[in-house]
This record gives C-alpha cells, structure tokens and sequence, in this order.
C-alpha cells in the first residue's frame, strides 16, 4: 500500500505550468481529452457511436473552448498533446463515427463534468461520468450507474465482484504474489451482498497473465485493466 510520503500532496513543474496539451484551457481541453481517453479505455473498444452529456460550464462554453474537440480525441485515443486533436471532429467523421453533444444537468457533480456514453459494435453502451477537476486533472466518478472514484494518474485495476466475504483479501493476495505494489485501494458498493466494485490505482501495469489469473477468483465477475495508454484490457469471467 501507498506509504505517507505518498499521502502528502507534492507540487512540481507540471503543477505549476500545467500540462502539455493542444487548446485554450487545460480544464475544458486537456482534462477533457484526459478524461475522456479514460472513458474509452473503460469500454475497451473504440465505438460506433458516442453521446456526450455536458454538465455546467462544459455546456455553455464547451464549442468556444475546444472541449467538443478535445472530447473526441479522447474518445479516438489522442493524448492533449496531440497536433490531431484540432482535426478530431473530421476525423471521427471519416471513420463513420455518430457523435453528439447534450446538454444536461448531471447533479451535485463538478461544473466541468460529462458523461459518455459509447455505443460498441455489439449493440452494448458504456457510460462513463467524469469531471475536469483542473490544471489537467480528472476523476471518474460513475462507470454504468455505480458511484465510484479514481483519478488515471496510475494504471487502474477495476474488479467488478460478489459482494462476499474473502474476495479482497484473495485478490489483494493474488496481486502481491505476482509482484504487483498497491498504490491505492478503494471499494465501493450500491447494497450489501449484491455487486462490488474494487478499485487498484497500481505502481506499474500489469501482465495480461496476472489479469487472466485474476478472473479465476472465486467471486470475480469482471476485470479490466485502464493502463496509462489509450487501450483497455478486459476480461469478462465465463
């Protein structure tokens, strides 16, 4: 686990200048294209079609700011610094992605907050809710209805569980037994005993041979693993 030096906010370079990026704003372009690099990472899978929930000052100056372009780079993989994030829009044109954009009031949530929902070739929609928290920073905060809470700043274990006794601590050991540091651990749930969802910000990605081991946990019904790269790794339990 995370040790206290690690609890302590440090600020660097990137604190101060903000981060390297393509727009006007590292709040509506950078953290927008951030986050929603994430959401797509989450549903493993470039879409077909995307719909974009803005909430707050998102939808009021989100086409003045660069945050529509910024949002479909995310979704077709761009980094902030990407020279393509300008051409965003035309790009996902090209690859006969649908895309809109919606107003709407997301609840007690950031004003620089949105939620994608992507369509997948399967006929399957993930929804993903996020905010640009500033200076380039995001948090997710909602994955298909279930409230949960990570940053991106480190690859993200997310484990989709049986809400039962010994699951945590089986995967906790599994991970320590591949050679896999906890940075930070979270676990959220909608009612006891139903589904869980655990969270494992890690110090470093994984091999795909531990993600495999991890679905023969008793309990687990869903991995997938959000490196620091534009792809996801699932792995549905059978």
């Amino acid at each position: 686990m995370a040790d206290s030096e690690d609890m302590k906010k440090k600020y660097g370079v990137f604190d101060i200048i903000g981060p390297i990026m393509i727009g006007p704003s590292s709040s509506h372009t950078a953290g927008a294209a951030k986050l929603a690099k994430i959401a797509r990472g989450i549903a493993g899978e470039e879409p077909v079609e995307v719909h974009f929930f803005l909430h707050g000052s998102f939808s009021k100056t989100y086409k003045g700011h660069g945050t529509d372009r910024a949002l479909v780079a995310g979704v077709l993989g761009m980094d902030p610094a990407d020279d393509n994030l300008r051409d965003s829009l035309k790009l996902a044109k090209a690859k006969g992605m649908e895309i809109s954009f919606n107003e709407k009031d997301l609840g007690d949530v950031h004003p620089n907050s949105v939620r994608v929902d992507m369509v997948q070739k399967n006929g399957k929609t993930v929804s993903v809710t996020g905010s640009s928290i500033g200076g380039g920073a995001v948090e997710i905060t909602n994955i298909d209805g279930e409230e949960i809470q990570f940053s991106g700043n480190y690859p993200t274990l997310l484990i989709t569980q049986k809400d039962v006794p010994g699951v945590v601590a089986n995967v906790s050991k599994l991970l320590y037994d591949c050679g896999v540091n906890i940075a930070y651990m979270s676990l959220f749930r909608d009612q006891k005993g139903r589904e869980a969802m655990m969270i494992f910000e890690l110090d470093q990605n994984i091999d795909p041979s531990v993600l495999e081991k991890l679905t023969e946990v008793e309990s687990v019904e869903h991995v997938r693993f959000v490196p620091l790269t534009s792809n996801v790794i699932n792995y549905p339990v059978v």
